[in-house]
């Protein structure tokens, strides 16, 4: 925190002047709650929030600014008494987002001229910094100084937005890095232009605070109720007991620590548990998954959620931080305990989570949800969030059968690949043995035609898992451990099926062709789960694979003709790219391939129809999130979906008593 001339303040965590032009702001009096201070605060700076106030609402609104609007606006001179008193104490003032992430201390001006302190900081985003693999990161300050054409010394403070991989030169592997710096205000216009003369990886940035909403002052009669732990319900239910709603989450499935009981006996060879495997139970299904926290979307929810994973455990010491690294990953042995944290949280905030608890039916009265059906008994309730994930196909009939408006969704189904993961690492890092320092590689690939066939989840370091959530049904599915050590890397290897494809036009008939497939791979396996197989180079010449080298399913195989476990759609949209990636690796991809499936669970087949601003469903109290809604696709989405849910509940409704 630094106070500027005129009293204004910087908030360094935020990164914005409370007296900025063009700054837009709320009154006072809508930004303050219990506060002794406000009339003193709002003769000093008008309707200007003090963002970092510790006795303000944790959540004050704060807009952005223009880029190039930075200035100051003359206002008399003061600020917020208490955080002036921490201020001049030298004490950490907290914000809505935490304490500052920059680190350096506030330094002042003499004593007689505290009320106009030293020269305003303002930030700077410098993209595409490059190092070396082999070089130091205590070097990067110094590399982005060399960007900015300014001495190491005039940058007052800095940090790492994003840190990335370049592997495009084998003979020279870089990281990639953008970076935000904080540069005295008068300065700013100088080294923009100086740095724009030579390139257009310089520009003045502010970054959106994150924001939750005063609660709202429509009455809940009873404590809203959350349906599914996965990322989207553990996140929802989260933040709505962090502003003391009391949540209510209930879990088919089992505690996490029983259902990883259960996962292990069934990999070895045991029975399938319909209410705790890889798919059901406390974490949803991605809990098994991989533990990627890869997401395609930026900003404030995505950084807040990424915080929240980091606090509960997800951050592991010396590996890249899950805030800025490009691809972050948790492993599917770590995300056991984050997945704990988040709940154990959730009822020290005065949540509550119940597990073996089903969810039936909806009770529904005039259009109105008023309670759930459950395989406990009756819950009455009128708000309830729907995050039950992508394989509760008993929930999707009970809501169609229910009137709850529900329509088809294209989704991806194909094969898994799996190839050894020695031949992954020298096709991304050449004959340097660069996994020594970076790790197992993965890669990504996308190929174009009538149909795109693309890589996803790619699991370097990984084993092949079944993904079945009922008995007499069988897909694929990949994970790996933390440390990514397996000999084996696999990746989905999916198409985007349309709806056009389905065969028929009911809200259902995607399920039913993920069933159909999933059937007829569990048949092939001899119903004993295990799992069809054929060597890539055999599928397109339309062979049945006459044996195949070892690769990393836990129960068994039975070789089988992969084109009878897709829709042709799918076959021919394979057959068009396999050889096309072939080429990009050079003649390596086809080779040692490995080819498993059916892929059938990478996406929801429906979505469940939903208000874009209030969220809610046509039934009024029911709130669809996350992956089995149709709004997400992978774990932070999911996440970043409920936050959005359990923010539009918080705006509207008052907190329960």
């Amino acid at each position: 925190m630094r106070m500027g001339r005129n009293g204004t303040f910087w908030d360094a965590s935020r990164k914005v002047s409370v007296a900025a032009r063009g700054l837009a702001a709320r009154p006072m009096s809508q930004n303050v709650t219990n506060c002794h201070a406000t009339k003193r605060c709002q003769r000093r700076v008008g309707a200007f929030p003090i963002v970092a106030c510790p006795k303000m609402s944790r959540n004050v609104p704060v807009r952005k600014r223009s880029f190039f609007g930075v200035g100051r606006v003359d206002r008399p001179s003061g600020g917020c008494p208490q955080m002036s008193a921490n201020v001049r104490a030298g004490k950490k003032v907290e914000s809505g987002m935490g304490s500052s992430r920059f680190s350096s201390p506030p330094r002042f001006a003499s004593a007689s001229s505290r009320a106009s302190l030293q020269l305003l900081l303002m930030p700077l985003r410098v993209s595409n910094v490059r190092l070396s693999v082999d070089a130091p990161e205590s070097g990067l300050k110094e590399r982005v100084a060399r960007s900015l054409h300014v001495s190491a010394g005039e940058i007052r403070e800095w940090k790492i937005l994003r840190k990335s991989l370049d592997l495009r030169d084998k003979r020279d592997i870089q990281f990639v890095y953008t970076v935000e710096v904080l540069v005295p205000e008068e300065d700013q216009g100088r080294i923009l232009d100086r740095a724009r003369r030579q390139s257009n990886q310089v520009e003045a940035f502010v970054d959106e605070p994150f924001q939750l909403p005063d609660s709202g002052g429509e009455p809940m009669r009873h404590r809203p109720v959350v349906i599914g732990s996965g990322p989207g319900g553990l996140l929802a239910a989260y933040f709505l007991a962090e502003r003391g709603y009391r949540p209510i989450v209930l879990e088919r499935g089992t505690p996490v620590h029983e259902r990883i009981r259960d996962v292990q006996a069934f990999d070895s060879g045991g029975c399938f548990e319909p209410e705790s495997n890889y798919l059901f139970g406390e974490g949803g299904a991605g809990t098994f998954s991989d533990g990627k926290l890869t997401c395609r979307g930026t900003g404030p929810d995505v950084l807040r959620v990424l915080e929240l994973f980091a606090e509960c455990k997800g951050q592991q010491p010396g590996k890249p931080s899950i805030l800025y690294y490009h691809r972050p990953h948790l492993g599917s042995n770590r995300l056991p305990a984050v997945v704990k944290a988040i709940r154990r949280k959730i009822e020290s905030l005065g949540g509550e989570v119940r597990f073996k608890t089903r969810v039936e039916d909806l009770l529904i009265r005039n259009g109105r949800l008023v309670g759930l059906a459950t395989s406990s008994g009756e819950i009455p309730t009128d708000v309830a969030i729907l995050a039950t994930g992508h394989s509760a196909r008993d929930v999707y009939t009970m809501l169609v059968n229910r009137g709850v408006p529900v329509v088809q969704k294209p989704f991806q189904i194909g094969v898994r690949v799996e190839h050894p993961q020695e031949l992954v690492n020298r096709v991304q890092f050449g004959s340097r043995h660069y996994e020594d320092q970076l790790g197992n590689a993965d890669y990504s690939l996308v190929v174009k035609g009538f149909a795109d066939v693309f890589t996803f989840c790619m699991c370097a370091g990984g084993h092949i898992i079944p993904s079945v959530s009922q008995e007499g049904y069988f897909g694929t599915n990949g994970m790996s451990l933390s440390k990514r050590d397996s000999p084996y890397a696999n990746s989905g290897l999916v198409v985007t099926l349309p709806t056009s494809e389905f065969g028929a036009n009911d809200p259902l008939a995607g399920v039913r062709v993920q069933e159909l497939y999933e059937k007829l791979a569990f048949e092939l396996g001899r119903g004993e789960y295990a799992c069809p197989v054929q060597r890539a180079t055999d599928y397109l010449q339309g062979t049945r694979s006459s044996s195949v080298p070892a690769f990393s399913y836990p129960r068994g195989a039975v070789t089988a003709n992969l084109t009878e476990l897709m829709p042709p759609y799918i076959a021919k949209a394979l057959q068009a790219g396999l050889p096309q990636m072939d080429r990009a690796w050079r003649g390596k991809f086809l080779r040692d391939a490995v080819l498993v499936g059916p892929e059938s669970r990478g996406s929801s087949p429906i979505r469940i129809v939903r208000d874009d601003s209030s969220r809610e469903s046509p039934i009024h109290g029911l709130y669809p999130v996350g992956e089995g809604a149709g709004y997400a696709g992978g774990i932070v989405s999911a996440a970043v979906d409920g936050l959005r849910t359990a923010r539009a509940i918080i705006g509207r409704f008052a907190a329960i008593g």
